[in-house]
C-alpha cells in the first residue's frame, strides 16, 4: 500500500506541476484556466476568467481544451484537479498545472454569479 501511494505521488509530480498562487497568477492568463468543480460551486465564486469544466464531465468535454496550450486547473483543494490532470495526461495533454491549496486558498479576484 505504501509503495502504491508513493508511486502515485511521484507519477503526479511528473505529469502535473503545482504552483503557488503567485506563480499561478503569472501564467494563467496565457493559458486555459479551468475550474473542475461542479457548476454550483463555480457559480458561488471562481477565479476571474476561468471556464467551468467539472471533473464529472471532463471526458465528454475534452474537445473544449486545446492540447497545444498550457492548462491551469483548480478545484476546491487539489484532489479533483489532480484527477483531471491524470485524465488529460492520458489523453495527450502535457503542459499541466494546478493551484497549490486550490480555490479555498486563493486570495485574488473572484467572480460570483449575481442572485
Amino acid at each position: 500500500m505504501v509503495i502504491y501511494i508513493l508511486f502515485n505521488m511521484l507519477q503526479q509530480r511528473r505529469i502535473l506541476k503545482t504552483l503557488t498562487e503567485e506563480e499561478f497568477r503569472e501564467g494563467y492568463r496565457k493559458a486555459q484556466l479551468i475550474d473542475v468543480r461542479e457548476p454550483n460551486e463555480f457559480e458561488n465564486g471562481h477565479i476571474l476568467g476561468a471556464r467551468n469544466i467539472p471533473l464529472s464531465q471532463m471526458k465528454m468535454r475534452l474537445q473544449e481544451i486545446r492540447p497545444d496550450k498550457p492548462v491551469y486547473l483548480y478545484c476546491q483543494n487539489t484532489q479533483r484537479s489532480s484527477r483531471a490532470a491524470q485524465l488529460l495526461y492520458k489523453k495527450g495533454y502535457k503542459d499541466l498545472y494546478q493551484l497549490k491549496g486550490g480555490f479555498k486558498k486563493w486570495t485574488g479576484r473572484i467572480k460570483t454569479k449575481k442572485s
